[in-house]
């Protein structure tokens, strides 16, 4: 590799596919695990499961219209003696069908506890809308993953094989200075052992970019042929807003986990009231309309015929004594509701130590980039003033090929970074509570398209 085409040729390697037609970004993959992800399709189907406990609890104080119907066949036969008035109303024998419908409807009045119930059921959909939203942050957290591990992957291979063509050069650059008398063995031999273990390098990071894109085909359903690469300007900048404070305070109100943990301690609540009011009368609107008929020779006395009835009332229930369940079912939600209040009290610990973890990813992979970078330069430098030392006898062959592992090794460096901070950025949204796909859009200024 020559001296003067090195230092562009490394400058490629993050930017490789820079000018990639139709490249697809993390928001793409995104949209494409959406409908290929079996956990995404399972949250669809939670959701629709979940509203529907808002349906059920609205029907807990709505009215409750039931038919009864019924057909039998009868056959009577009287025993005994009988009075002529007794004979002619029912006779010694008869056979016949008898049948009967009734209709009712009832219409709860006062039902506290059927009340409760309605809210907790409601306070369940809710959580389920929460628990769908929290599933499609977690789908596109780990889809932003697989996709940045690829580009790593990718990029470390090319690194690799990179490294490995510049010390197959300064190998066989020393076998022919050693065949003419100007280079020890000694510099063969290093420069082979430097080869040997960058080819290992190289198998490893073949079989690791095998790995990294089967995980995004798994997750995302497609394959990660042409992805978009980490753009050659890639400037990253402070989160804003600037003061960590904000973020935490969005956090533990916008968090999907504060957000559940919230929704639990509601449905707690609601079941201390419920089995609080579930000892307390209840009253019903009850109205009924039914007949009966019969076909044959039956006796009205067996089987009416053509008997209408229709009622209507209220049904008053005044429950006295449960055999002490009530209490302890109440005691129970107490306890229950204590647990929420520290789920919610540690979840809100944990959502702001995840802020600011994403914070400072975020905050300080700015300096860090920009100190990569730097590295990167410098450590050219160094390789070309130490290939001109070499040139001119001051400096060795081995100095080159460990001059040469630094400049891949903070190329490798700057890679990771540049993916740590995209990363950064995400898991503060989603500690925030604010990770979407507009987030994973807002990504696109720093990939090549």
């Amino acid at each position: 590799m020559k001296l003067k085409t090195l230092p562009a040729a490394l400058g490629m390697l993050l930017a490789l596919h820079g000018g990639m037609a139709s490249a697809m970004d993390v928001a793409e993959a995104y949209r494409q695990a959406l409908i290929n992800d079996p956990a995404s399709l399972a949250a669809d189907q939670g959701l629709l499961a979940g509203n529907e406990k808002a349906v059920q609890g609205d029907a807990l104080l709505r009215p409750r219209v039931n038919l009864q119907a019924g057909v039998s066949r009868v056959h009577n036969r009287q025993t005994g003696d009988m009075t002529p008035a007794s004979s002619a109303l029912l006779p010694e024998s008869s056979t016949g069908t008898a049948s009967q419908a009734s209709v009712q409807l009832v219409q709860p009045l006062y039902d506290r506890s059927a009340t409760a119930n309605r809210q907790q059921l409601r306070e369940q959909s809710v959580l389920a809308r929460t628990q769908f939203r929290a599933s499609r942050q977690d789908l596109a957290m780990r889809v932003a993953e697989v996709y940045f591990a690829v580009l790593v992957a990718e990029d470390t291979l090319r690194v690799v094989q990179a490294e490995r063509d510049a010390v197959s050069h300064q190998r066989d650059r020393a076998q022919a200075r050693y065949a003419v008398g100007q280079d020890r063995i000694t510099d063969v031999q290093e420069a082979q052992a430097r080869l040997d273990a960058v080819v290992t390098r190289e198998v490893t990071a073949q079989s690791m970019l095998q790995l990294r894109r089967a995980q995004f085909r798994e997750t995302v359903g497609a394959e990660p042929d042409e992805l978009a690469p980490f753009a050659a300007n890639f400037t990253p900048h402070m989160p804003e807003p600037i003061a960590l404070s904000e973020w935490q305070m969005r956090g533990e109100s916008r968090s999907t986990q504060v957000l559940a943990k919230q929704s639990e301690l509601e449905i707690a609540n609601v079941e201390i009231a419920k089995h609080r009011l579930s000892g307390r009368p209840t009253l019903v609107l009850v109205a009924s309309y039914g007949a009966k008929n019969q076909h044959g020779s039956l006796s009205p006395l067996v089987a009416p015929e053509g008997d209408r009835t229709a009622s209507i009332g209220v049904v008053l229930n005044v429950p006295l004594y449960a055999g002490g369940g009530l209490d302890s079912r109440q005691r129970e939600a107490v306890a229950r509701l204590g647990q929420a209040e520290q789920g919610l009290a540690a979840v809100k610990r944990d959502v702001r130590l995840k802020v600011q973890e994403g914070y400072l990813s975020v905050s300080t992979g700015v300096s860090r980039i920009a100190a990569q970078e730097q590295a990167l330069t410098s450590a050219v430098s160094a390789l070309e003033a130490t290939i001109g030392g070499r040139d001119v006898g001051t400096r060795t062959a081995l100095d080159v090929l460990d001059a040469q592992q630094r400049l891949f090794a903070a190329e490798l460096d700057l890679v990771q970074g540049r993916a740590d901070y995209l990363l950064g950025r995400l898991r503060l949204a989603l500690a925030s509570g604010d990770l979407d796909e507009e987030s994973l859009t807002q990504l696109n200024p720093w990939l090549a398209h």
